[in-house]
């Protein structure tokens, strides 16, 4: 009979001064990441975690609680300065910043815009063929 060695969950002992966080807020959901200076992910989630299911996913509301969740896990790891990067124009935006200046004692040092610009012209309509 063979033993089965189970795996033991390493607790995350992450000690640095300042993160990224990407928000992504889209229609129907929105995904908020955070990541350490270069780029690793360390917590990231969306608002159907938090328990919100169906259009409810992109409220501003909904935003707000899952970044206050992310934030409040994070301050545990000494959580000083943030950056935000920030990608897609929708409500749930306001919702993030609002629980960044809720919470206190996190200072935004940029903020960046990285949504996708459109290339090139619209379509031409077909000629008519005679």
């Amino acid at each position: 009979m063979a033993i089965k060695k189970t795996a033991s969950k390493k607790k995350k002992n992450i000690k640095l001064s300042s993160w990224l966080l990407y928000v992504q807020a889209s229609p129907n959901n929105t995904i908020v990441t955070l990541t350490d200076e270069n780029g690793n992910k360390v917590l990231g989630w969306w608002t159907g975690l938090v328990w919100y299911k169906g259009s409810k996913q992109s409220t501003p509301y909904a935003a707000e609680m899952l970044t206050r969740q992310i934030l409040m896990e994070a301050k545990n790891w000494w959580l000083t300065q943030i950056g935000i990067i920030i990608k897609w124009i929708w409500l749930s935006r306001d919702g993030v910043f609002k629980a960044i200046n809720d919470l206190g004692g996190i200072d935004i040092t940029y903020i960046k815009e990285a949504t996708p610009i459109q290339f090139g012209w619209c379509k031409w309509k077909r000629a008519r063929r005679i």
